[in-house]
């Protein structure tokens, strides 16, 4: 069994990159958990599929703060299909007692003791929920830019 919170919990929630809001956004998207209230906003934009910037607003506990410091961190550069593989891996390893996501977004294996908590597991994914959102936003106005030009 792993500890729910732990040090490094801590230490991430209370470094979380890239704060505050893009003023001109590729895709942007808010999420919020009807369970806890938690909420996160999140604005990207991209280059050549890959995020070239980045800005987050988070209203969460020290778990959802933790996983979007870990998203933030890492998240310039990171593709759709980079945010994509690290949500659906952290989902499993939530909910189906997966193995931690590697790569990119391995410092996400720090919330394994989440998993036996699942009213926590909404809040844990919500900056990953809005990420794969937001970028799903901006490329599709990439495809749809690139096909109208």
């Amino acid at each position: 069994m792993y500890d729910l919170y732990h040090p490094r919990i801590f230490e991430l929630a209370s470094d979380i990159a890239h704060q505050g809001r893009l003023k001109h956004p590729h895709g942007s998207s808010t999420k919020v958990s009807k369970i806890c209230g938690s909420s996160v906003s999140m604005d990207v934009c991209l280059d050549g599929g890959a995020i070239s910037a980045f800005g987050i607003e988070i209203e969460a506990c020290a778990l959802g703060q933790a996983a979007a410091a870990i998203l933030a961190q890492h998240a310039l550069g990171a593709t759709l299909q980079d945010v994509l593989a690290a949500r659906d891996g952290l989902r499993a390893m939530l909910k189906e007692n997966e193995e931690p996501p590697q790569g990119r977004f391995w410092e996400l294996r720090h919330l394994q003791g989440v998993r036996d908590y699942p009213q926590r597991h909404v809040s844990t994914l919500l900056a990953f929920d809005a990420a794969v959102e937001a970028l799903e936003q901006a490329a599709a106005l990439a495809v749809s830019g690139a096909t109208s030009a």
